[in-house]
């Protein structure tokens, strides 16, 4: 049975439907209801209904659309497979990211609030701590390994265990971070870091408090 909203009986209809005012018939109210409201069934199919103990009435539910997932990215499975942050051979020239290294250079003067000859090196060296260091010169001083001391160049990418760093020779180097010591100069202000302390993702760091001293693990 379809759902139905209750109208009153006009005077017309309470006599056509033998419903005089006054009367307390509710059988006869209800019977009276049903044939005016629901013309189609007949009068047999209605008291069918009415002979069973509990009546349920049908509603219509509008379904609900369902929400159309968002499309997760790449996996890193996938961007290793599509090799999609390598860097071409016809693009690792130095000269090619110099406007990068002095992008970054303005980044670190905003973030310290303009690097001026009284600027505490404890304030510089904890804000190159949590920076993006994507464009950054830098250089290793210390190393287990002697080949890497003193490779020198502007840093391309950066990942948990390793700097990706391109040389003024053109040369992209992949450095360790493990057992190695490495300094960045910005603007005569030079910050070491120890590489086996700073195992991170670039985008780890700003949520990670780093403790000021050294280490004897070289």
């Amino acid at each position: 049975m379809k759902s139905v909203i209750y109208h009153a009986f006009s005077q017309k209809e309470a006599k056509e439907y033998d419903l005089q005012p006054g009367a307390q018939r509710a059988e006869a109210f209800v019977r009276a209801f049903l044939k005016r409201s629901m013309p189609h069934v007949s009068q047999r199919a209605c008291e069918d209904q009415l002979q069973r103990k509990a009546v349920v009435l049908e509603y219509f539910t509008r379904r609900k659309q369902k929400e159309k997932k968002k499309s997760k990215g790449l996996s890193a499975r996938q961007r290793r497979s599509l090799r999609l942050f390598d860097i071409k051979p016809e693009q690792q020239r130095y000269s090619l990211f110099l406007p990068l290294h002095k992008l970054w250079k303005q980044y670190i003067r905003d973030l310290c609030n303009g690097l001026k000859p009284d600027t505490q090196p404890q304030m510089i060296q904890a804000k190159l701590l949590k920076a993006d260091l994507h464009g950054a010169l830098i250089s290793v001083t210390k190393s287990k390994c002697p080949s890497y001391v003193g490779v020198t160049g502007i840093l391309l990418q950066e990942t948990k265990y390793v700097f990706k760093i391109i040389t003024k020779e053109d040369r992209l180097k992949v450095i360790p971070k493990l057992n190695c010591v490495f300094t960045i100069e910005v603007d005569g202000f030079v910050s070491c870091i120890y590489g086996s302390k700073f195992q991170l993702r670039s985008s780890e760091r700003s949520a990670r408090k780093f403790k000021v001293r050294g280490t004897i693990d070289l």
